[in-house]
């Protein structure tokens, strides 16, 4: 990847460290660490799509690449489109298992830098979007739509920011739309603000815990068919729900999970194979996830 060694460097992991503690310590509920290509200031972060991957990124994987990469291939977002890697860290300040904060950021910038050489492969690298690496306190999709919205880091048109589009798995949304955990009402309607102005793109889930396609289609059909107006749910939130496909029926999962495992049983082939190029070669350089969790 030449073009991409010419352009970035890496952060060290000290200058990680120090980022995060400087979050900790801020009154910030978001903040963006790094990104690929480099820019100066949210004046050069043109964006009027913004696909948001917030996971745990323990490590990121080829999963995590293929919803990204679809998303920006497939996706009819409005031009300029940049992509964010989002990471939760509500206890910055406290130990992170199985691996620290700071080396999953260190993993982000390394699948940063893949991900962005991956989307030039398929687009001139003028149009191909760049790729952020962030950092939240906020746990609830809602809130860290609002915090990215009013951070000023992307320059947009809209005085709200770009359009955010979450890319989430089935699993996600069926929490997204979990009454739980919108205290003390309990009802879906903190989500209104939300699904009024940015969108959610949502992968099917393969395994038996979440049913089939036709069911996965089902549950947001019942949506749009009013059945969870009791819960403050709203008929055109359907419309802000776009389901896709996910891994194909027989083919391979791919998850983090799987990744630690092909660490500790020295399967070096599953890892390769498994995450990308640069992922790779800094999990084995660090030695991250040889210890049983």
């Amino acid at each position: 990847m030449p073009a991409l060694d010419a352009e970035m460097r890496l952060p060290s992991l000290p200058e990680l460290r120090s980022a995060l503690a400087s979050f900790a310590s801020s009154p910030s509920s978001f903040r963006l660490l790094h990104s690929v290509p480099p820019q100066p200031s949210a004046s050069s972060r043109h964006a009027e799509t913004l696909y948001v991957l917030d996971s745990s990124f323990n490590p990121p994987t080829r999963a995590h690449l293929k919803i990204a990469a679809s998303a920006v291939g497939e996706h009819d977002g409005a031009p300029p489109k940049r992509l964010l890697l989002l990471l939760a860290v509500r206890n910055a300040d406290k130990a992170s298992q199985p691996a620290p904060f700071e080396q999953r950021l260190a993993l982000m910038t390394a699948f940063a830098r893949d991900l962005l050489a991956h989307l030039r492969l398929s687009a001139p690298a003028a149009s191909a979007p760049g790729v952020d690496v962030g950092v939240t306190k906020l746990p609830y999709f809602h809130d860290k739509a609002e915090a990215i919205s009013r951070s000023s880091m992307y320059a947009s048109p809209s005085a709200d920011g770009p359009e955010q589009v979450h890319l989430v798995g089935f699993d996600t949304l069926i929490r997204i739309l979990n009454t739980k955990y919108y205290p003390p009402s309990h009802t879906l309607a903190p989500l209104t603000p939300f699904l009024r102005r940015h969108r959610l793109r949502v992968t099917h889930r393969a395994d038996a815990d979440w049913g089939g396609r036709e069911e996965q289609r089902a549950y947001v059909a019942d949506l749009a068919d009013g059945k969870r107006e009791e819960d403050g749910g709203r008929r055109e939130w359907a419309d802000k729900i776009e389901l896709v496909k996910g891994t194909a029926e027989g083919g391979e999962v791919v998850s983090s999970t799987k990744v630690r495992e092909a660490v500790r049983t020295g399967d070096l082939d599953a890892l390769r194979r498994l995450v990308t190029e640069a992922v790779a070669a800094w999990i084995v350089q660090e030695g991250l996830y040889r210890d049983p969790e």
